[in-house]
């Protein structure tokens, strides 16, 4: 009974259709009591006072604010540098002042209001050029190769741009944390990360680890987002003051300005070739805006740069990116971390240099395309043999167009959809198309390693893992893997608890390489004490029993699991250990500082109405480098929403501020992708097995997001010849008003259509 490497279903699947499953949102307990959080409303403020006479008088039963954290009040993702509760002063709009508990959310809301907050209002620094001017910043990290002086036959320049996305997902921060009778407390949350929750909480919470203790509830989605503590202190906190369960579900405006965000980019290009295409040189100067505390900028700062000349031959490189602390909203993981902002810099600059050389675009990267045994462009390693970036070329050129346009087709499929803007009179249809490059695991000499534990009693195999399942389908994975391995025994995965083994974030591409390989260990030697355990008590040598079709053989004869094991119970517990990443020289950047890599192509085709400056995607044709496809279906279904994402990013979806002030917290002025506005995907899976790997695996989730939105932006260009120098594309970048209120085109004749 194999299942690595089939079309399963999910365990998940059925819960979710029917309305059965989990949701933080939708845990509860007796006697259970409700919090709100008080925000600033400023970006930038000293804390006068804090009184919450009122709110305690209109029915709060407590106000928690920094004074009432028993432990560190300073916490972080990577370095601690943020609190739980603003201390002296605040540093971005909507930062926690104080947490008030009530007997509804309704009624915890509304006493909230009511705690007086005095301000003093300070100058905000919200134009990351001027932090980094003072030298406010998170990061600053230099990657060189090659000499000084970088000079080529053809050279050309482009300044680009990125805006704040959001990672939107579904169901907004929910939690519910229960005191305990030792003394501890219970929490059940949504979350990415039980480890890192779990170790921030015990700082500000100020008891022992055990007393702590975290259960993985129902996640609708996170994509980065839940990397970052939000609401947890709070209601641990509140749950041991209280003596009583308390929970808190955010809305959305508060969920838009409690996690941090994608980070917005500006990114100046130089790149210079031969007059035959083959790239000599790439220069980069990345600005990003970390926002007010650090989250994960530092790594976010990594991504940038060491992919910020894409999956290309190139010797010489000149990378310089700076992370800049602001008073904005804070900047922190989102699909792709990093490595997005940078390919849409170095692919939309490769597409100035295709049309300096007269070149095809397509032809100018599959010249340049990265082959094993080269040299990666900004670390310098060594590319193994999982690196099929010419082979993701050609199988995303061969895949067929969509048909060709007509004026005559459904109006709602032009440009401007249901609004019926357009019946197909100047709108030009244009392909584009880029490349994407990112790392497995975290890398940058970041320690790995994964525990698991399997269990084996007579009703069948039960998996323990702190894998966080976030809507990827890792729990499937793991269930995959652990019934091969026991030769199709019954196998149930356990909900993840900070009480089993560190399983480490999903995120970076990492959980079912990580887990995978854990559980596929845990589980083999699982089976090898099951064999030798039967073979024992029934005098055989080891060698005479197998697991097969889900039953105990034993001489060729079948046996039931109960009737083999009886009450006994056979447990393995493992830690895993992939090949470690380095850190980089801190001079050059140079160095091993990634495990391995994931490769993608994308091709858009996309309609573009050049009298109104409206985008429709067409199709979107992708052809991505996955290793080996555990679970085909689910590998797709992680496509599809990665790209849907790309498809956001690059047309729509931009958290605006002004002075540091949220503009668009809510899903009537942020917009992200209706199933009206995704493109049809067509998705190749190119399966090169990563030798490091378990069973050759490499992470799906984030290459659908890498180059998408790049390749819309070329698709764009070539039909308009418009700039589109930043992300999101606005129609006001496509057209421009004149002085007398006229619409006036400023997109001149397709490269292409």
């Amino acid at each position: 009974m194999t299942s690595v490497g089939t079309s399963v279903v999910r365990p998940d699947v059925a819960a979710k259709i029917t309305g059965a499953f989990t949701f933080s949102n939708d845990v509860t307990a007796e006697d259970v009591l409700y919090g709100a959080t008080v925000r600033s409303p400023h970006p930038h403020a000293r804390i006068r006072s804090i009184d919450p006479a009122a709110a305690i008088a209109a029915g709060a039963r407590c106000v928690l604010t920094a004074a009432d954290v028993p432990g560190d009040p300073i916490i972080g993702h990577i370095s601690a540098d943020q609190p739980v509760f603003a201390i002296d002063e605040v540093n971005y709009a909507g930062e926690p002042v104080a947490f008030v508990v009530a007997d509804t959310q309704d009624l915890a809301r509304r006493v909230a209001e009511l705690v007086d907050v005095v301000y003093e209002v300070l100058p905000a620094v919200t134009d990351p050029e001027v932090a980094a001017a003072s030298g406010s910043l998170f990061r600053r990290l230099v990657v060189r190769r090659g000499p000084e002086e970088l000079t080529a036959q053809v050279e050309v320049e482009g300044d680009w741009s990125t805006g704040r996305q959001d990672q939107l997902f579904l169901a907004p921060e929910s939690a519910l944390a229960s005191p305990d009778p030792d003394g501890g407390v219970t929490l059940r949350l949504a979350t990415q990360d039980l480890h890192t929750d779990h170790h921030q909480i015990v700082s500000a919470l100020a008891i022992p680890p055990e007393l702590v203790r975290l259960e993985m509830a129902g996640v609708g989605g996170a994509f980065g987002g839940r990397e970052d503590i939000t609401l947890q202190v709070h209601l641990a906190l509140a749950a041991l003051v209280t003596g009583r369960p308390v929970k808190t579900t955010y809305r959305r405006p508060e969920s838009f300005l409690a996690h941090p965000k994608r980070h917005p980019a500006r990114l100046r290009y130089r790149v210079g070739a031969d007059r035959d295409g083959t790239l000599r040189y790439v220069r980069a100067r990345i600005l990003l805006d970390g926002g007010a505390y650090a989250s994960t900028s530092q790594p976010v700062t990594g991504g940038a740069t060491y992919f910020a000349a894409g999956p290309y031959r190139v010797d010489h490189v000149d990378i310089v990116t700076e992370c800049a602390r602001t008073n904005n909203p804070v900047s922190g993981a989102m699909r792709g971390f990093g490595s997005v902002q940078a390919c849409f810099g170095i692919e939309s600059t490769l597409d100035l240099l295709a049309a300096a050389l007269g070149m095809d675009p397509v032809e100018l990267r599959r010249h340049n395309a990265l082959r094993p045994g080269d040299r990666f462009p900004t670390s310098g390693q060594l590319v193994g043999p999982s690196a099929p970036v010419r082979e993701l070329i050609d199988a995303c050129v061969a895949i067929p167009p969509p048909e060709a346009a007509s004026l005559t087709s459904d109006p709602y499929a032009h440009p401007g959809g249901l609004g019926r803007t357009s019946q197909g009179e100047g709108v030009i249809r244009a392909t584009g198309f880029a490349l994407g490059v990112k790392s497995n695991l975290y890398g940058e000499g970041t320690h790995e390693e994964a525990n698991a534990a399997i269990r084996i009693d007579r009703g069948g195999a039960t998996v323990l893992s702190a894998a966080s399942e976030v809507g990827q389908g890792v729990l499937g994975v793991l269930g995959q893997i652990a019934a091969d391995e026991l030769g199709g025994l019954p196998v149930r995965i356990a909900p993840a608890s900070s009480t089993f083994g560190y399983a480490g974030s999903s995120s970076a591409s990492r959980a079912s390489w990580m887990s995978g390989a854990a559980v596929q260990l845990a589980a083999a030697e699982a089976a090898t004490k099951l064999r030798e355990h039967v073979a024992a008590i029934n005098g055989f040598g080891a060698d005479a029993v197998e697991l097969r079709d889900g039953f105990v053989v034993v001489e060729g004869e079948k046996v039931a699991l109960a009737e083999a094991l009886g009450d006994e119970v056979v447990e393995a517990a493992v830690t895993y250990l992939p090949p470690q990443s380095s850190a980089a020289d801190p001079a050059t950047g140079q160095g091993d500082v990634h495990v391995g890599w994931m490769f993608v192509a994308h091709r858009a085709t996309v309609d573009v109405d050049t009298d109104l400056g409206l985008v429709r995607v067409v199709q979107m044709a992708t052809a991505q480098d996955v290793g080996r496809a555990l679970n085909p279906r689910e590998v797709r279904g992680q496509i599809d929403g990665g790209i849907a994402q790309g498809l956001g990013f690059a047309l729509s979806e931009e958290l605006l501020s002004d002075g540091g002030v949220v503009l668009n917290n809510g899903l009537a002025d942020y917009l992200i992708p209706t199933i009206a506005d995704v493109a049809r995907t067509e998705a190749v899976l190119v399966e090169v097995p990563e030798p490091k790997a378990p069973l050759g695996l490499k992470g799906a989730g984030e290459p659908a997001s890498l180059s998408s939105s790049a390749s819309i932006a070329s698709a764009v260009r070539a039909a308009t010849g418009a700039r589109a120098p930043r992300l999101p594309i606005r129609p006001q970048d496509l057209v421009s008003v004149t002085g007398d209120g006229r619409v006036d085109s400023v997109v001149g004749p397709p490269a292409a259509h």
